[in-house]
Parts: C-alpha cells; sequence; structure tokens
C-alpha cells in the first residue's frame, strides 16, 4: 500500500526553521516541531489528506544526556531513509523524537502502521547497538483521530496538540489575566444577581413542577466534559431528540432559516419550541436562564467570553476543523458570535467566528465583548 508524497517542503525563510539549512536536513527544535504538527493538521482539515505522528522514546535508558545521545543517533539514522516532505524534529526536547509521515494516501491505518514500523526498526537495527535499540520505545498518531465523544474524560489524543495544551511562557501570562477577570467578574456578578436568582427560582417553581436548574453534559476546553448549569426553562422530562435532530442538520447546513416570534428577524434556531414553558420563554428572550453559569466560569470550567460548549451529540456530528473551536479556546458565556451575529448566521460560520476569536483573543477584545453584551441582551437579537 502506497505512502505517496504531498507538494510540500518546510520554508527556509520561516524563523522556526532556522536549524534547517539549505540542502541539508536537521532536526527541528520544539518549539518548531510543533509549530508543523499544527501547521499539517490544518493542512489535512482542507485536504481530508491525513498524516501520520511517530513518536520515538528512550525514557528507560540511563540518564538524560544518554536519553539524548541515544535519540540523537535515532534521528541521524531516520534522516536518510525518510522523504523530504516527512518533517523530523524533537517533539520532546532531549526525550522524544517526532516524525510527521505526511500526505498519507492509504486509508487502512494499520497496514501504513505495519509497513512504516518494519522499515524503521530495519534501519534502526543497522545503525543502533542492541542496547540502544532494545531502550526505543515507538508509539503511532493519526490525524485525524477519533474521538470517543460520550466519554466524560478528554477525547483529544494530547501529542496530536502538544502546541494547545502546553501554551508558551508569553501565552500562560495572558491567560493568567483573563482567569482573573474571569473569578472576578463572575464573583462580582454572582453577589449582585443574588436576589435576581431568589426571584427566578420562585417563579420557576411557581409556574411548572420540576428543579429550578437545569444541568446537562457539556464538553469544554480540550474536550472536557463538565456539568453545565441554567435555569429551567422547559417542561421536565421533554423529548430531547426533536433538538438533536434540528442542531445535526444545522451542523451540517441542511437547516432554513426559522421564522421567530412576532419580529421580523429569521434566525437559524427552534423559535416555536412548544416544550419551553411561559418563564422559560421570558428567561431565554432575555438571557436570565444564563446567569447559573457564572457558578461554572467560578469553578474554572468556562470563561466569560469564548465559544458556546457543545452538547455531546452536537460534538459527534463535527467536521474536523470544527473540533478547533473546543480546542483552542475555553468555552464561554458570551462571545463574538453571540454580540454579532447571534443565531443570524449557519453553522460553519458560527464557527469561524469562534476561531477568529480563538486566533485573535487579547484581554482588550475580551473587555470589549463583555461592554457590548449588554446592548445584545436588551436587544434581544436570535434569543429563544
Amino acid at each position: 500500500m502506497a505512502l505517496l508524497p504531498v507538494n510540500y517542503a518546510p520554508r527556509m525563510a520561516d524563523p522556526l526553521f532556522e536549524s534547517v539549512s539549505a540542502g541539508t536536513r536537521e532536526l527541528l527544535s520544539e518549539v518548531a516541531f510543533r509549530r508543523m504538527i499544527a501547521i499539517e493538521r490544518k493542512r489535512t482539515e482542507r485536504s481530508n489528506t491525513p498524516f501520520l505522528l511517530m513518536l520515538l522514546e528512550a525514557g528507560h535508558y540511563r540518564g538524560a544526556d544518554k536519553n539524548g545521545k541515544v535519540l540523537n543517533s535515532v534521528a541521524s539514522a531516520l534522516m536518510p531513509s525518510t522523504r523530504e516532505t516527512d518533517v523530523i524534529g524533537w517533539h520532546k526536547e532531549r526525550t522524544t523524537v517526532g516524525v510527521i509521515y505526511t500526505g498519507l494516501l492509504a486509508q487502512d491505518k494499520n497496514s501504513i502502521m505495519s509497513i512504516i514500523l518494519n522499515r524503521v526498526k530495519a534501519t534502526l537495527r543497522s545503525k543502533l547497538t542492541f542496547e540502544q535499540f532494545s531502550q526505543v520505545t515507538i508509539s503511532f498518531h493519526f490525524f485525524p483521530d477519533d474521538w470517543d465523544h460520550y466519554n466524560p474524560g478528554s477525547p483529544s489524543n494530547p501529542a496530536l496538540y502538544s502546541d494547545l495544551m502546553s501554551p508558551d511562557s508569553s501565552k500562560q501570562f495572558v491567560l493568567a489575566i483573563k482567569r482573573v477577570i474571569d473569578v472576578a467578574g463572575s464573583a462580582l456578578m454572582l453577589i449582585l444577581c443574588a436576589p435576581l436568582f431568589l426571584v427566578i427560582a420562585l417563579a420557576i417553581k411557581a409556574s411548572s413542577q420540576g428543579p429550578v436548574l437545569f444541568r446537562q453534559d457539556r464538553v469544554g476546553h480540550y474536550g472536557q466534559h463538565f456539568t453545565f448549569l441554567k435555569f429551567r426553562s422547559m417542561l421536565v422530562d421533554n423529548d430531547h431528540s426533536i433538538h438533536k435532530e434540528f442542531v445535526t442538520k444545522f451542523i451540517a447546513n441542511k437547516t432554513e432559516h426559522q421564522p421567530s416570534n412576532g419580529n421580523a428577524e429569521n434566525v437559524y434556531k427552534l423559535a416555536k419550541d412548544k416544550r419551553v414553558t411561559r418563564v422559560g420563554r421570558f428567561l431565554r428572550r432575555t438571557s436570565l436562564d444564563e446567569l447559573p453559569q457564572f457558578l461554572n466560569v467560578l469553578k474554572g470550567e468556562m470563561s466569560l467570553v469564548g465559544p458556546r460548549p457543545p452538547i455531546p451529540y452536537e460534538l459527534a456530528a463535527y467536521q474536523t476543523w470544527h473540533r478547533r473551536r473546543v480546542l483552542e479556546v475555553k468555552p464561554g458565556i458570551t462571545g463574538l458570535w453571540q454580540v454579532t451575529a447571534r443565531s443570524s448566521v449557519q453553522f460553519d460560520d458560527m464557527v469561524r467566528l469562534d476561531l477568529r476569536y480563538a486566533t485573535s483573543w487579547s484581554p482588550q477584545l475580551d473587555l470589549r465583548i463583555l461592554m457590548r453584551t449588554p446592548l445584545a441582551v436588551i436587544k434581544g437579537t436570535g434569543a429563544y
């Protein structure tokens, strides 16, 4: 089964690839190699052509220095035996060497792994001592990877997303600022809205049977599941298949604009849902049903600003590129989509807004979105 290359090679002018000189293949640094993984993920999202990440470790050898020497020998052996379109570098400095096999035409993962594993073993046996070879462990990671959408743990493969799960120190600093804003903002809102919580709770209990709070399993950052909180706006024990059918068609861009409740605009949403109670309609129209999510923010499961967290059956319908909205940034109560195009654009456009936010995020952008949110709530556009 053939492994066919794509027309791609690292650009020598890019500062990330300073370790690669013209005409000579050298080992990429950890930062450069992880950047290449991110680039190949995006390439696969567009082309649907998978890639394979192979990791080689020597973790049981005696000492870090000897590990590094063994892996340097491993990398030197692999350089001449791989295609120029394949990328070799440190997945983890002095601990793990990675090889990205690009442009894989074959769809049988087991056949691909068997071919590559046999070739790599033969190469290493010819270049390493028996003791060195016996210490090397090899693992394979395909992208797109298989996500377990209903597993309460993380469905993503950390090896394929190391650039996202281990951000650099500068990004960690701004994320710390974001967390401080989240804690301060959510704590302040919970204190200020405490009397309103009581009024809403009494209205819900007086209008229909059932609990005050609605709890639902949602998918958060890096695919981690958490219990999402809202004020209950529906009758209890209702049929969720109605929403599942609608949202599956919405993600596949197979839904039409739905007529709204007496307004001029049409929306991509179940605008006339008979499962919603009379009090629930008011809560949804004013977005007051979202207030308990400040508890999710305080616990660190959500942020004040970010994409809306999907339900597991929504995630199961995602295309590969859609997943980035739960990988690249923590979900939020409000976001760019909510203040610019809430329920008025198709799903792909909503995801593009989420990814635009994720790539251009800054504390200043968060503050601008938070300042625009009250007006969006008052107007009630797209809230049903």
